[in-house]
């Protein structure tokens, strides 16, 4: 779908929506170069990277997707996280989706991915990232590298902090990385003006309040929905695999907050519609049920997961269908 499409179909944002989302919350304002937004408390979909059946990357399919995140409310989107698959694409490739995304961000907060497990080609595509026009940066720890420690994390991410000035997150998912991130790390680095926050992806919700306890200057955004009360309670933004499918009713979560009405009653028709899905036997988190979602959703082709991700079946593609139309009677 080309600009002139997007358009006709209302999907394309545009800086009057990033200015709508300022205007919104104007007590949240800050400055973009501490955390990377213009307020903190904000939604982030932790995007899909669209593949073609023959499994390339799909640019067409990715700006539509992109348009369609912004057409139905969200303020930002993580390229390249774990959503993203990161590891299941080439340094070329990661800096072909990135281009792609930045190109024209349809009045997103754009944050991208650029980790891996060697600091050489972190630093590279971190830089790729900045040149290019992402609002931000989440960086996974080196992975592979078990619990490396404080001080050698500490070492790793200043190595990157010095040779970057864009706003960087620490990714903490030590149950894919095998490297938390604990807060004397965030301590260690909090002299860096471009410390922006975390994502945490945990879903502990005592892990995630010690994090916002002990930083609420920063964005301490969750990565899990079972912690998005405590993160709006405290003014954190939050960066969300459930954006994909569910968008409009993250979005709508995080809008009523900023217009200061009751963020429950949007949040728990998203918990329910959650709840449909989950028990239908669909799989929905994984890739491959999650990406025909979205393309049901948005009225468009179906797109494709890297091995060794599995593919949708028959009988999850049923699943998904009936479960949409009965989420469309939600009250």
């Amino acid at each position: 779908m080309d600009t002139t499409r997007r358009q006709a179909l209302g999907l394309a944002g545009g800086a009057a929506a990033a200015a709508a989302v300022a205007a919104a919350a104007p007590g949240l304002a800050t400055a973009a170069t501490r955390w990377g937004s213009p307020v903190k408390t904000l939604f982030w979909t932790a995007t899909v990277t669209p593949c073609d059946k023959n499994l390339k990357f799909d640019p067409g399919a990715f700006r539509d997707i992109l348009a369609w995140y912004r057409h139905c409310g969200a303020d930002g989107v993580v390229v390249l996280g774990t959503s993203g698959e990161f590891p299941s694409f080439s340094m070329a490739e990661r800096k072909l989706i990135a281009e792609t995304a930045l190109k024209d961000k349809l009045g997103l907060n754009i944050i991208v991915g650029p980790g891996t497990s060697n600091f050489p080609e972190t630093l590279e595509l971190a830089l790729h990232a900045q040149d290019h026009g992402a609002d931000g940066l989440l960086v996974i720890p080196p992975f592979y590298y078990n619990n490396p420690g404080v001080e050698p994390l500490t070492r790793y991410y200043s190595m990157l902090f010095d040779k970057v000035s864009m706003p960087i997150n620490l990714y903490h998912i030590p149950g894919t990385s095998e490297a938390p991130i604990p807060i004397e790390l965030l301590k260690n680095l909090q002299h860096y003006p471009n410390l922006a926050g975390i994502k945490d992806s945990t879903g502990n919700p005592a892990g995630y309040a010690a994090f916002v306890a002990a930083c609420p200057e920063l964005n301490m955004r969750t990565g899990t929905g079972n912690n998005l009360e405590h993160a709006l309670d405290h003014g954190m933004g939050a960066i969300l695999a459930e954006g994909n499918v569910f968008t409009k009713m993250c979005a709508d979560t995080f809008a009523a907050y900023r217009a200061g009405k009751d963020y429950h009653v949007p949040l728990e028709r998203m918990r329910a519609a959650e709840k449909l899905m989950r028990g239908a036997g669909t799989n929905i988190d994984s890739y491959g049920p999650m990406k025909y979602a979205i393309g049901l959703e948005m009225g468009g082709p179906q797109t494709y997961q890297r091995p060794p991700n599995p593919d949708v079946t028959d009988a999850q593609k049923a699943a998904i269908r009936e479960t949409l139309a009965k989420i469309k009677d939600l009250p």
